[in-house]
């Protein structure tokens, strides 16, 4: 075989997957699943709004950090249309805590996205394609396949970082394997008609069982708010508007602990991110 017609080795990766083996990850991880399911509130609804709710909530946060807020956020903003039409400051408000806070503004954009394409005199829907909610604010591959398989059990592979984990160490993957060829395995291993709990099942047993520490399996990225980052900062100046209202730009470097330089430097990535806008000198919620 030429070198121009040899398959790479992420296509040998995918080749290599042999049915015996497809079959008995589904069989250890779903029996493992229904010993040990955890128990948490989105699973016990299939409403799409509030699967993108938790979907967007769980984005680089930890479960028990998301499942008081994700009660309380759906409490307040039960639907599309009452989440479109929130002031910003309230969505924010109840986001504190989950960090990483332009996710709230693009939920919020979506809503509005959502509602305002809605047919008069109808309740908005979310679209039930996978490249329809990608159109959407904030909504890219993963949340998108993530929504329909766990609002509609419809038979898409989503891949998160334990679903990840779990594919390579079981079927011995390479861990540096491309996003697009994992994603093909994952599309190899589902079985039809099962794919909400084929998710789930896999999401707990990564959780649980093949942790990062027990597998030495890394996400490709991560990211800490650790104090003195630019995200901190950013949350310290969004905390702040919200308990006390507009500041005058003159006064956040010393309210921020920064010079002026890195202090504009925080107000202009808010701003850009839609958090926060600055006028007549004043640094205030969007």
């Amino acid at each position: 075989m030429s070198l121009d017609t040899a398959p790479s080795p992420a296509r040998r990766s995918e080749s290599v997957l042999d049915a015996a083996a497809v079959r008995r990850l589904r069989r250890r991880v779903l029996t493992w699943y229904g010993r040990h399911a955890r128990d948490l509130p989105w699973r016990h609804t299939a409403d799409p709004y509030a699967i993108l709710v938790s979907e967007v909530m769980l984005q680089q946060t930890q479960v028990p950090r998301v499942v008081p807020k994700f009660a309380a956020f759906l409490d307040r903003f039960p639907n599309l249309e009452c989440l479109a039409a929130a002031p910003l400051a309230d969505v924010l408000t109840l986001w504190s805590g989950l960090g990483y806070n332009n996710r709230a503004v693009r939920l919020r954009a979506c809503a509005q996205a959502v509602v305002t394409a809605a047919p008069q005199g109808k309740p908005a829907e979310l679209p039930r394609s996978v490249g329809a909610l990608e159109t959407l604010p904030g909504v890219g591959p993963y949340t998108a396949r993530a929504l329909l398989v766990f609002a509609h059990n419809v038979d898409l592979a989503a891949v998160d970082s334990n679903v990840r984990r779990v594919l390579i160490h079981e079927l011995g993957l390479p861990h540096d394997l491309s996003q697009l060829s994992l994603q093909r395995v994952a599309e190899r291993v589902l079985p039809r008609g099962q794919a909400r709990d084929w998710h789930n099942a896999l999401m707990d047993y990564g959780a649980a069982v093949l942790t990062g520490r027990a597998t030495g399996i890394t996400p490709p990225t991560s990211q800490g708010p650790f104090p003195g980052s630019r995200r901190w900062y950013r949350s310290r100046l969004l905390k702040l508007l919200l308990a006390h209202g507009p500041q005058a730009a003159v006064d956040l470097p010393r309210a921020l602990g920064l010079g002026r330089q890195d202090a504009s430097a925080v107000v202009a990535a808010l701003a850009h991110d839609g958090l926060v806008e600055q006028r007549d000198d004043t640094v205030r919620l969007r």
